[in-house]
């Protein structure tokens, strides 16, 4: 294994794989496996109100059955709370944390850009969430394939948090610690999360950490104009139509597969990704209507 490229998948128990969830995994499989790198596996389970039962075995089954092979164990978020707690605790120490007790209906104005009520407000941590305290400044990166990116923490996001009123952990928080725990060099995922980038580059930043480099690719939309996803309840994919999905997703990656293929086994589509992978064909766009991909 070429240690100076370590990819991972992480899906989220909240659903079934669908097909954005295959193209994210088979661009970030091949984008690893085409330079000899490891792909690892995270179950993101930190929410158990929102996760499915049975889901995540479920979406072992799946990827094996996808012909997806992982190295190492699965980890799970669930099993990492106390290292979350940790940084939480000693990021409120430093005082680059805070507690907030803003309801969603005193935020509802806001747009989502939280407005500071709670700053210096030095509520107790019991029963309140945890947020970040953010610079006034553009943080950009340059993605491998949606380019140059930048963002304005202060007046795009506000102070976001990092732990819920509920006690959960938040994602921004979770995954930053556990790519770096992991040892991520590259992240590759759905153009939904281009925005979190910013906020995950400063905690980054904060706590001393690697920052891994990114590529996001377009999100499959359907025709309503929602994105596939666990939310719309995407229909799961079968197990019956392997080589033909697969077959697909390259295509929506801007893998020029041949029409002989159509009939291969998933292994062997997922060999020839691999041999032919071409990061730069994929299409520099946020999203693709599914019904193009057909």
């Amino acid at each position: 294994m070429n240690s100076s490229y370590v990819g991972r998948f992480a899906p989220t128990p909240s659903g079934y794989l669908h097909f954005g969830s295959l193209v994210a995994a088979l661009a970030s499989y091949l984008d690893a496996r085409a330079v000899g790198g490891g792909w690892l596996l995270r179950m993101e389970d930190l929410d158990p109100p929102r996760e499915v039962p049975g889901a995540q075995d479920a979406i072992l089954r799946t990827l094996e059955t996808y012909g997806f092979e992982w190295d190492g164990e699965l980890e799970r978020q669930s099993e990492r709370h106390a290292q979350y707690a940790a940084v939480t605790e000693r990021l409120l120490s430093q005082g680059l944390a805070y507690a907030c007790v803003c309801s969603r209906k005193q935020l509802e104005g806001y747009a989502g850009v939280y407005p500071g009520f709670c700053r210096n407000a030095c509520h107790a941590e019991q029963n309140a969430a945890i947020r970040i305290r953010v610079p006034e400044l553009d943080y950009h990166f340059t993605d491998r394939v949606q380019g140059e990116f930048h963002q304005h923490l202060g007046r795009e996001v506000g102070d976001f948090v990092i732990r819920r009123r509920d006690g959960l952990f938040a994602y921004q928080l979770a995954v930053v610690l556990d790519d770096a725990w992991q040892g991520i060099t590259n992240v590759v995922r759905g153009a939904d999360l281009l925005d979190s980038t910013p906020r995950q580059l400063y905690l980054q930043e904060l706590l001393g950490l690697p920052q891994p480099r990114y590529l996001h690719v377009p999100l499959i939309i359907q025709p309503d104009g929602h994105k596939l996803g666990k939310s719309y309840r995407s229909p799961p994919l079968p197990a019956d139509q392997a080589g033909p999905l697969l077959l697909r997703a390259l295509r929506a990656l801007g893998q020029p597969a041949p029409a002989d293929l159509r009939d291969a086994a998933p292994r062997q589509l997922l060999e020839w990704g691999i041999a032919h992978w071409d990061a730069t064909r994929i299409p520099r766009s946020r999203t693709l209507a599914e019904a193009q991909l057909r």
